[in-house]
């Protein structure tokens, strides 16, 4: 009568995937989605080229053979080696608690050396000539402001600074805030932009609509921020 029916035993929880563990460690570092992508992609090529072993099964001699297969057959560019190598640091350090020794024997691509390019002045405004409505605003902000695209793209309301001719970049890369200049050509065209989307935001608040999302933990901090 002691006896305890083993089907009805509490299963012990399951351990998250691999995987779900890159992610879950690179999302709590606020990592982009596109490192995020890049990061996970090389993970599962890495697993592959070994046949599908695990990564605590291996280490430096394993990471050490798969960088220098990208360089001699794969022939990669530098950056895109130094991405893997980001990559599996990341996985071995963060999500495995493991530190690889430093990896002597990796064959490193060969860095071109080149000149960099530069467009002149005539050249970017043949560019913007054939840019209307807003890829025009993001491409005079790009190239004035000197912001990337996901800056530009990510620009909040509250960020810019007319009285001043300032835009702070929040989050840039490093993950560093930083102040530009609001080119003093973009202006009017912005005040009207911003006019335009504070109408547009009426119209879908009216309608029930108008939520927008909001970075980090402000959505749980601020609930109506969304939509205010």
């Amino acid at each position: 009568m002691t006896s305890v029916n083993s089907s009805l035993a509490p299963l012990a929880p399951q351990r998250p995937k691999l995987l779900d563990r890159v992610r879950e460690a690179i999302r709590s570092r606020h990592y982009s989605r596109s490192t995020e992508e890049a990061y996970i992609g090389w993970i599962k090529r890495y697993i592959f080229f070994h046949g599908k072993r695990h990564p605590a099964e291996m280490g430096a001699e394993e990471v050490t053979r798969f960088l220098s297969s990208l360089a001699l057959d794969g022939r990669v560019a530098a950056s895109t080696q130094n991405q893997a190598l980001s990559a599996l640091l990341f996985l071995y350090r963060e999500v495995l608690q493991q530190d690889l020794p430093w990896l002597e024997g990796v064959v490193r691509a060969k860095r071109p050396i080149r000149l960099p390019v530069v467009l002149t002045r005539e050249e970017v405004q043949a560019v913007l000539a054939h840019l209307r409505g807003t890829p025009l605003l993001m491409g005079t902000l790009l190239y004035g402001a000197g912001l990337r695209l996901l800056e530009c793209a990510q620009l909040r309301v509250k960020d810019v600074d007319f009285s001043v001719n300032h835009i702070l970049v929040r989050n840039g890369k490093g993950q560093k805030d930083r102040v530009t200049l609001l080119p003093a050509t973009v202006k009017a065209d912005l005040a009207r932009h911003l006019e335009a989307v504070r109408q547009q935001h009426q119209r879908d608040l009216s309608k029930g609509a108008g939520w927008v999302a909001l970075p980090g933990g402000l959505e749980r901090k601020y609930p109506n921020a969304g939509r205010e």
